[in-house]
């Protein structure tokens, strides 16, 4: 156990505030909160006032032995914890750092692992990075149940250039229920072009439709036609977009 999981720990126990524990050795609040945080660590004089005040050695107040005795045992101990971080670093951050354990574990690195996870690539129920993946994810790729991405997402609930997803909103949208540009979906709602079992937009591909140029999804042979409708609404558009809706 690291540090700051153990000075939660050993504060909890005591029954004390951050503010109680920093009047205790004089500091602030806020102070108290970033040695918790892992932002920052006391100097010595305050390791030894904290390693007092908690009536156990320095080794053990900052995780580099178990403590001893039975009045100082932190619970903590006996639930599973692991943290790793590599020492090689990229631009300041670990190139991994996996932190798993009990209440909310914070990791931050290129590759990083955790409850909130903040790095390149990453996975946590929180997760921030380029490559994201999470419960709820954010980043240029993202991947989650509810996932935000400036390029992909995906998950139930997905936002971004290119969407996919229960709910899914971008650019190119395709799910359940899409809403964007160009829609794919069970009801699909785009601004130039949907296609699904309800699709409302100016070109419009469905069961059920609504728009200025309409097509029934189940006949065949309609391939040149919705082509030639894209085409004559709107000049330019990407020839993969033209194939998928024309299909």
């Amino acid at each position: 156990m690291v540090f700051s999981e153990q000075l939660i720990c050993l504060r909890k126990q005591k029954g004390m505030s951050q503010e109680q524990l920093g009047e205790k050795v004089g500091v602030t609040r806020q102070t108290v909160s970033k040695w918790e945080l892992g932002e920052t660590t006391p100097d010595m004089d305050k390791l030894i006032e904290l390693a007092k005040l908690f009536d156990i050695s320095i080794d053990e107040l900052v995780g580099k032995e178990a403590p001893t005795g039975t009045g100082t045992l932190c619970r903590m101990y006996e639930r599973p914890y692991y943290e790793y971080k590599s020492k090689r670093t990229f631009h300041g951050l670990p190139l991994v750092h996996v932190k798993l354990g009990p209440g909310i574990t914070r990791a931050k690195g290129v590759v990083a692992v955790g409850t909130v996870a903040t790095g390149i690539v990453t996975f946590g129920a929180l997760s921030f990075g380029v490559l994201s993946f999470g419960a709820i994810a954010f980043g240029l790729i993202a991947l989650g149940a509810l996932g935000i991405g400036a390029l992909l997402a995906a998950g139930s609930i997905a936002i971004g250039l290119l969407a996919f997803g229960g709910i899914a909103i971008g650019v190119f949208a395709a799910g359940g229920l899409s809403l964007g540009v160009y829609s794919l979906g069970g009801c699909a709602i785009g601004d130039k072009i949907a296609k699904g079992g309800y699709a409302s937009a100016k070109i419009a591909i469905g069961d059920e439709t609504r728009g200025d140029a309409v097509f029934d999804i189940h006949l065949d042979g309609q391939a040149e036609q919705i082509k030639a409708a894209i085409y004559k609404y709107f000049p330019g558009t990407w020839d993969w977009i033209v194939k998928i809706f024309a299909r």
